[in-house]
């Protein structure tokens, strides 16, 4: 992979912001012609560093204002446990961001549900069949004070 320079990170930094700046807008903002633009950004979606592009959807228009922590701990960290619990919880469309983290947990699940009682169908009828699963301990957003999806790349 290419080392990233000033262009580079601007281009990204612009695309974080709006997505949907066309190669035209980006090369007036960075004083540049439109090809260069456009074969920066071609580069830096197969060399990995663009992923995809995404519509940030509004949780509460679609019904999805509740979001809870859930930290959780497996009974048996053997390979075959580890793996099963992962692919598991990537089935389950609530949990929308699942880390391995260290520390007295070995799971910390972002979840996102209608509800309380939502929250409550989903532990006790998805979360708590999971085999190998220890007590689960959960925190509920009260406000969002920041949430950004932009990267520093600088």
């Amino acid at each position: 992979m290419n080392v990233l320079d000033d262009t580079d990170r601007r281009i990204l930094e612009f695309l974080q912001q709006d997505a949907f700046q066309t190669n035209k807008e980006l090369a007036a903002k960075l004083s540049l012609s439109t090809t260069p633009i456009y074969e920066r950004i071609k580069r830096l979606e197969r060399e990995g560093y663009i992923r995809g592009y995404v519509a940030l959807v509004d949780k509460n228009k679609v019904g999805r204002s509740l979001v809870a922590y859930c930290q959780v701990s497996l009974k048996e960290h053997t390979q075959a446990f580890i793996r099963e619990f992962e692919e598991e919880i990537g089935h389950l469309p609530e949990v929308v961001e699942c880390y391995n983290i260290a520390g007295p947990y070995d799971y910390l699940l972002k979840i996102m549900v209608r509800d309380m009682d939502d929250y409550r169908r989903f532990l006790v009828e998805k979360l708590a069949v999971l085999a190998h699963i220890g007590g689960p301990q959960s925190a509920f957003v009260m406000a969002e004070i920041k949430h950004s999806t932009a990267l520093p790349v600088g």
